[in-house]
């Protein structure tokens, strides 16, 4: 008798909250109380792993708090496309699920392709990425690099991009990166991948902790550190200052005004901050304004200009790319519409050869993007130049397979999967409302009012 194939028995979402306002982590010029959250997925099978254990993909969005429920709520609307479908084929042809999301029609009025449901769908998407891995017994970075090149190009959707890339460029450019992509590989597992830190640069922190960081991030081996700016400028330039100090002439700072200017005010502000030689300017104003960046970035050169990790998708990328509005593009892992719509965004840097650094500052995006800045690395830019991922230390302990960053790079994962899975007992903490971390923490605020 033929087994039953296996198949998606239930997808279970949770709204996880962490208290990061508390200590002022994650602050900046427009997000100055952030709770790091993450809409988070689980799509349970009926299938088993290799090891015998439960086979089953994670994924997350992630939000700072107030709303994040909301972003559950998308989650769930897009269960009944899931259910159901053969755990074999879904790995198979990860892009006949986002097909299907993107193209639901009554959904897609909600975006298109934009904002709450697509980064839902981006959750959902990546945790059939998650599953896919676990299933070949690979890291997602390996699974991709590993991956046959046309059936790469298969999983990208090219609407809208075209003009800027065609499936036949995207397969040439696949296919050359194939070239060599083993021994990088294997130089990856040596040395990792280089990262970044936004530890010390946060706005909510004191002068004092700043410059213990900075100084903390040059002997941990980092070459290069993010200052959050935008807010004031006497305190940016005085930030600055202690940051230079502490970290010498040569060492690259990197600031981020989180969108917080009109174009003229970031040509303006950043020029200001010229003196201490900043790296890039990230976000500088809005992230849908394209010809904006494109002038701030004519207006601050040699200062670079980076953004997106706000950019909706793919189509944006493009238009930010045959502007020349960039210098550094970044990718997030959870807010397109998953790995396969930062594989188009992937392509496209590759194709006008700017060079992709992700944003990664908030829970488990650390975890999610160094896979795909790996996989960019083996198997199609093939180059590690003026390319770092950034790294925040907070909230690793919560995931099974965390990162790990020494002397300053990301050490290739070996678990299999996409480094989504949160610990059970994290999941159980901090679900809000009612995990027991928040249950507590209510009853201490409503004693503290008696």
């Amino acid at each position: 008798m033929k087994p039953t194939a296996a198949r998606i028995t239930a997808v279970d979402t949770y709204d996880i909250r962490f208290p990061t306002s508390r200590e002022l982590d994650g602050s900046d010029a427009m997000n100055p109380d952030p709770d790091y959250s993450a809409a988070y997925v689980v799509l349970r099978t009926d299938a088993g792993t290799r090891s015998g254990g439960e086979l089953n993909g994670h994924g997350f969005t992630f939000t700072i708090g107030r709303g994040n429920e909301v972003q559950v709520a998308a989650v769930d609307a897009l269960r009944p496309h899931v259910l159901g479908r053969s755990v074999e084929e879904l790995c198979a042809d990860p892009a006949s699920l986002s097909r299907d999301l993107i193209g639901d029609s009554q959904l897609r009025w909600l975006g298109p392709e934009k904002g709450v449901m697509h980064m839902a769908i981006g959750a959902v998407v990546n945790a059939v990425w998650d599953l896919a891995g676990k299933r070949a017994g690979k890291p997602v970075w390996q699974f991709l690099a590993e991956a046959d090149p046309a059936w790469l190009v298969s999983q990208v959707d090219f609407r809208y991009i075209t003009d800027a890339l065609t499936p036949e460029e995207a397969l040439v450019l696949l296919t050359r990166g194939r070239v060599g992509a083993a021994a990088r590989a294997a130089q990856l597992r040596i040395t990792g991948y280089p990262a970044y830190t936004t530890s010390p640069g946060w706005l909510g922190y004191s002068d004092e902790k700043l410059t213990r960081l900075a100084k903390e991030a040059v002997r941990d081996g980092f070459t290069q550190i993010k200052l959050k700016v935008g807010a004031d400028m006497a305190d940016d330039i005085r930030r600055m200052r202690a940051a230079r100090d502490a970290v010498g002439p040569d060492f690259r700072i990197a600031v981020d005004a989180n969108q917080r200017w009109n174009v003229d005010e970031a040509i303006a502000w950043t020029r200001e901050l010229a003196r201490f030689e900043p790296y890039w300017i990230e976000e500088p104003t809005s992230p849908d304004d394209v010809l904006g960046h494109a002038t701030v970035r004519k207006g601050v050169a040699p200062v670079k200009v980076a953004t997106g990790e706000h950019v909706h998708n793919r189509v944006v990328f493009k238009q930010l790319l045959q502007a020349g509005a960039i210098d550094v593009l970044q990718i997030d892992a959870a807010r397109v519409g998953g790995v396969n719509e930062n594989l188009a965004i992937l392509l496209l840097a590759a194709k006008f050869g700017v060079p992709v650094c992700p944003h990664a500052g908030g829970v488990g995006l650390c975890e999610l993007v160094q896979h795909l800045s790996m996989f960019d690395y083996v198997a199609l830019s093939g180059t590690t130049d003026d390319r770092v991922i950034e790294y925040v230390d907070h909230l690793h302990e919560h995931f099974l397979a965390p990162v790990a960053v020494h002397r300053g790079h990301y050490q290739a994962p070996v678990a299999p999967g996409f480094s989504a899975e949160m610990r059970p007992a994290s999941l159980s903490l901090f679900r809000y409302p009612d995990g027991a971390f928040w249950v507590a923490d209510r009853a201490v605020q409503q004693g503290a009012r008696a």
